[in-house]
């Protein structure tokens, strides 16, 4: 995934790009107003984006919205993005690195099998962090539906999680695995009853092992 880069600099406290220029360049003996080193807006930006998609869905994202979460003025939101899709893209593309790194590091204790089953189990019965975690990654699939760029980084995504997987199970089993995951975290977040643990360890359990048919 290529890095974002951040712009040489950032506009003053209240003015956007083109009139921090104009100020600096009128002469006119004003006093000039002193910009706030805030060397983390930019990613600060970012992270309120995927706040307010994860409230508010990608339909209701607003520069507005994600300023107001960031604390900044509005005008530094549209200096540091050329428009509010490229803002929510390079968000989704932090939020895929961010998710991946955290992926990985659910796995780095586990030694056997149960251990592994049981991380897969707690990936469904997330706590409020991974709930958030889990609707941004479907507003990002149904936004990849129509937009080919975020569908690179949805097949980017989907590779790096199920290598992960294969470490333990094998491509094929991971493959396989990978989708039966996803499909029971959108049900885990639909369902108005939760769904017993004792009922997701067996799915996965036989999913891992076909011929087992109870799972055990």
């Amino acid at each position: 995934m290529a890095p974002i880069e951040r712009p040489s600099a950032d506009p003053a406290e209240g003015e956007t790009a083109t009139g921090a220029g104009h100020r600096s360049a009128a002469g006119s003996g004003g006093v000039r107003r002193t910009r706030r080193y805030d060397p983390d807006r930019r990613t600060r930006i970012l992270d309120a984006a995927l706040d307010v998609i994860a409230e508010h869905g990608r339909a209701g994202t607003t520069h507005r919205h994600i300023a107001t979460r960031a604390d900044v003025p509005l005008g530094s939101v549209t200096y540091h993005f050329s428009s509010l899709v490229d803002l929510q893209a390079q968000a989704f593309a932090r939020y895929v690195e961010l998710q991946s790194a955290h992926f990985e590091r659910l796995f780095e204790d586990v030694r056997t099998h149960e251990q592994f089953v049981e991380v897969l189990v707690d990936l469904v019965h997330g706590g409020p962090a991974r709930h958030r975690g889990a609707v941004l990654g479907f507003e990002l699939h149904l936004a990849a539906l129509r937009d080919p760029d975020l569908r690179v980084l949805t097949e980017a995504w989907t590779r790096e999680s199920r290598a992960v997987l294969a470490r333990f199970t094998g491509p094929d089993d991971a493959a396989r695995l990978d989708a039966l995951l996803e499909g029971m975290i959108m049900h885990a977040l639909l369902a108005t009853v939760p769904e017993p643990r004792e009922v997701t360890r067996a799915a996965i359990a036989r999913t891992l092992d076909p011929a087992d048919g109870t799972g055990a």
